[in-house]
This record gives structure tokens, sequence and C-alpha cells, in this order.
């Protein structure tokens, strides 16, 4: 599956506001495939694991606080070149450097609350999956 699935989780302030349909709109148009998604939560503990990558870093504690808040959509998605497809399509990381049109311009409330979150890599994009789905849910 490597090159052909990125993950994805619409957070917690994308939630909030109701972009869920939204931004799952905005995915199938890219071409992308839904080949897993549920609506959840993450505990603290399992935002602190999911980002252990970024313990060391001056947010960590705020993403993990914030991932944590309330529930996300979690989903794995096909398409050849999904990675990169898709980091294109959320566009940048802070809302007012992205592209418009991308979820991020359109959706992102700022860069601390960006709307989603998108594998920066195949090695990610299994790692990721792994995380929140077994090999049943994936289809």
């Amino acid at each position: 599956m490597s090159g052909n699935i990125t993950f994805t989780m619409i957070k917690p302030d994308a939630v909030e506001d109701g972009y869920i349909g939204a931004i799952l709109g905005k995915i199938s148009e890219a071409g992308f495939k839904i080949k897993a998604l549920k609506l959840t939560q993450l505990t603290i503990d399992d935002a602190k694991k999911f980002y252990e990558i970024h313990k060391e870093r001056p947010f960590y504690n705020e993403l993990v606080q914030f991932m944590s808040r309330g529930p996300i959509v979690a989903a794995v998605l096909e398409k050849n070149n999904a990675v990169e497809d898709f980091r294109t399509l959320i566009g940048a990381t802070n809302p007012e450097n992205a592209a418009e049109g991308t979820i991020r311009k359109t959706f992102a409330r700022s860069v601390g609350e960006n709307a989603v979150h998108g594998s920066d890599s195949d090695e990610n994009a299994l790692i990721e999956t792994r995380f929140h789905f077994s090999g049943r849910d994936v289809f």
C-alpha cells in the first residue's frame, strides 16, 4: 500500500465548527477514496503517543491538550501519490500562508488549530494508520 495511502485526522476545531462534511467533500473531489473512517476522541495518553515525535518541541503540551479536547475524524485515504497530493490539498500549517482553496486556508482557525492532520511520509502514513485502525478496518 505504500505510496497509495495517507492518513488524516479532522481535528477538534474543524469538528466543533461543523466542517466534517465539507472537508470530506473536498477530499473526495480531489480524487481520494476513503478506505477507513471513524469519529473518535483521543485520550491525553493517545495524543501524547501519537505526537511523541514532537515531545521536545515547545508546543507539544498545547498540541496534546488541543487534540484530546474533543472528537476527531480519523481516515485512511487512497490515491496514487497519496501523501504528497494530500499535503498539497491541505495546504501550509499556517492557514495565513496556505494557498487559496486548500483545506487549511478554507477551514482552519489558526496555526495551532489548523483543521486537519496529514501524514508527512509514506512510512508515517502506515504508522498512523495502524495507530488508529486494525487491519480489518481498512478496506
